[in-house]
């Protein structure tokens, strides 16, 4: 009798954590989203904001995780944003309910993206995925991407930075990202990993789902990455 009202207790525990909203697992107030699919919703793709952002979750693409957390997926044939062959389901820093952000990193204020966050699936014939970003008014500045099981900080064509060779899906990992000053520095699980002098304007931290595949490098149409996060928070 013991063991069953234990039972009861996780099964109901772990489906109330299951019907919560993401607002009520990650802070999303200084967020919109972007879903790999374009309806009759604002935005091409979809753009989900404030203030419905707070009560919106979609079982495909946005939910909160029955272990905690709140899972992003993305599939590969799923609608992409202008400039992009890729899907995401993504978060994108805004400065206020309707202002998009974008800032410099070569200002005196202080931009920092705290996340604790693990990668769970890659698509099984391109198995890449991006987790976390910061984007300038142009081109993305720097990414953190997993390939395999590298996961690294990717800038383009100014080199790699290794976070680790052995990633394995699903291990949660502590990302600190922080732009000041002329600088952009990441650290890892409590490491600094890069302390990068770069200045560039227009910049804003995106973080989720970006999947790295589409059905023209393989993938099915419904074979997705994704990506859970467990805590999120910026400042600046």
């Amino acid at each position: 009798m013991r063991h069953w009202i234990l039972l009861c207790l996780l099964v109901t525990s772990s489906t109330a954590i299951a019907d919560e909203l993401p607002a009520k697992v990650l802070d999303l107030s200084d967020w919109m989203l972007t879903l790999p699919e374009d309806t009759d919703r604002p935005g091409k793709p979809d753009e989900i904001k404030q203030t419905e952002l707070e009560t919106f979750s979609d079982p495909r693409y946005f939910f909160a995780a029955p272990t905690g957390g709140v899972v992003f997926r993305a599939h590969c044939g799923g609608a992409t944003t202008k400039g992009s062959s890729f899907p995401r389901c993504e978060l994108r820093e805004m400065a206020d309910a309707k202002n998009r952000a974008g800032w410099d990193t070569g200002g005196e204020t202080v931009h920092t993206m705290t996340m604790k966050v693990a990668i769970a699936k890659t698509p099984p014939v391109k198995q890449h995925v991006v987790c976390a970003q910061i984007h300038d008014a142009d081109d993305d500045l720097m990414m953190i991407r997993l390939e395999g099981t590298k996961l690294f900080i990717e800038r383009n064509d100014v080199g790699d930075v290794m976070l680790d060779r052995k990633y394995k899906l699903g291990s949660p990992i502590e990302l600190k990202i922080q732009a000041a000053d002329g600088h952009v520095k990441v650290w890892h699980d409590g490491d600094l990993k890069m302390d990068w002098k770069v200045s560039r304007k227009g910049c804003y931290f995106k973080a989720g789902c970006y999947t790295q595949s589409n059905t023209q490098r393989g993938d099915d149409a419904d074979s997705y990455a994704e990506v859970v996060i467990y805590d999120l928070n910026v400042r600046g």
